[in-house]
């Protein structure tokens, strides 16, 4: 798992990765409607090929001719790109990345549902994978049952959000997404379609986007969890949640795992997840993914999106050993713990703001977290740091990989550059809870 706070936050023309929304409702249209909604299907065709014509020749235009505005990083260019109206970088290099860094903050979620009061004991365990390979058939037949929906409600909001959550233990334990209960103060959990169980909050995790509730019930039919680090690509895999609504429950889809340890960046929060094409909408948030013998092999929530074009088959979840540690941590403390930060934000410079700077190879301090040891220590925005414990670094992955290796307490040396210094500052590794709340 890669948990940190170290990534380039930007603010790319398009919010590629988007978690999978909990949502409040769906319309599907009767079949009277049906006649007038096809008149209205090809209306709509044609006013749609004419502006892709006029949008793909704007695209074409911007992707080939210098224009104006304000540049953002995107992931993987490193340039910075002038236009005929800006001629020249800023005259100070402080100037130019407040408009290459656009957003530095890393967004909190606020979950006010009650705190579950019982003192609760469990552990998640990852069985291993045996005997011949279920059918899709067999696999809902088997599975569907710990799959339920959470709605989660705001006082003096009308409407509700919508997800999916799995059944961790017979005894109402129940794992979802962080962002399915976010800005809420109460949640049900139904089951069966009709049965509604008030929610308390065992704990969340806005890292790693889980959470963990629990409900006053017995006998419910519980998920069992498989091993996500032997998956590799190409494996068969199902998906079964919610999505759309109370109208699309228990939805099954199929895929094959695309890709495993994707890095993925989103409102400054990097997580390691599992790719896939089995279909995920909106509302599949919190639900399962398996793998072909019926065992949860990660918990769905986030696809690639784009308002400029069509993206599917591009899905994620977090691998269940993921969720296995976070699991215990949450049942325990109703919290993650022990998970070093060094609290800052810093992101790759690129190659001829470098040159025209004369800056050094290194990463570019876009914020310092309030209440870090490296705040208290001096670190600050405009720094340049260009090596940690003696070793070069250049890219966000290199910071990740050493602060991984220590923990909590441990002291860190970070080489960093300043227009009229160079200076060395030890840090102290803080609890991410202690900084991030």
């Amino acid at each position: 798992m890669n948990n940190n706070w170290y990534t380039p936050n930007y603010t790319p023309e398009e919010d590629w990765y988007a978690p999978l929304q909990p949502v409040s409702s769906v319309s599907v249209s009767s079949a009277e409607d049906d006649s007038r909604l096809l008149r209205r299907k090809k209306t709509t065709r044609i006013i749609a090929f004419i502006l892709i014509i006029a949008l793909l020749a704007s695209t074409f235009a911007y992707t080939v001719i210098p224009r104006g505005g304000r540049a953002r990083p995107v992931i993987g260019s490193g340039d910075w790109t002038e236009s005929e109206e800006q001629e020249e970088f800023p005259e100070q290099f402080g100037d130019f990345f407040s408009q290459y860094y656009t957003s530095t903050e890393n967004e909190k979620v606020d979950v006010r549902i009650p705190d579950e009061t019982e003192d609760l004991r469990f552990e998640l365990s990852l069985a291993q994978s045996a005997g011949e390979d279920l059918t899709l058939q067999e696999i809902y037949k088997r599975c569907s049952g710990s799959i339920v929906a959470i709605a989660g409600y705001t006082d003096g909001m009308s409407g509700y959000n919508w997800g999916t959550g799995v059944v961790l233990s017979s005894d109402g334990l129940i794992l979802t997404n962080t962002h399915v209960i976010d800005g809420c103060d109460s949640a049900e959990v139904v089951i069966d379609d009709t049965d509604r169980y008030k929610a308390s909050l065992v704990g969340a995790d806005a890292i790693s986007d889980l959470a963990v509730l629990k409900i006053d019930a017995e006998g419910l039919a519980c998920a069992e969890f498989g091993d996500s680090t032997v998956l590799s690509v190409g494996d068969r895999v199902a998906a079964i949640g919610n999505p759309l609504g109370d109208e699309f429950t228990r939805t099954l889809t199929d895929g094959i795992i695309s890709a495993i340890d994707r890095d993925i960046s989103y409102n400054g929060r990097n997580m390691t997840l599992i790719q896939t094409n089995a279909a995920l909408n909106e509302g599949n948030s919190g639900g399962a993914l398996f793998n072909m013998h019926g065992q949860v092999i990660g918990i769905t929530n986030m696809k690639m999106m784009s308002s400029l074009s069509s993206i599917e088959g591009i899905g994620f979840a977090i691998p269940s050993s993921t969720v296995q540690k976070v699991t215990a941590s949450l049942v325990k403390y109703g919290e993650v713990k022990g998970r070093p930060s060094i609290g800052i934000t810093v992101g790759q410079i690129p190659t001829n703001a470098m040159e025209h700077y004369s800056m050094p190879e290194g990463l570019y301090v876009a914020a310092v977290s309030e209440g870090s040891d490296a705040e208290k220590q001096g670190i600050r925005v405009g720094d340049v740091i260009t090596a940690v414990e003696g070793q070069n670094v250049t890219t966000t992955e290199e910071v990740v990989a050493i602060k991984d290796a220590h923990a909590v307490g441990d002291r860190l040396t970070f080489s960093i550059w300043r227009p009229e210094e160079t200076l060395e500052i030890t840090i102290t590794l803080m609890d991410t809870n202690d900084i991030y709340g």
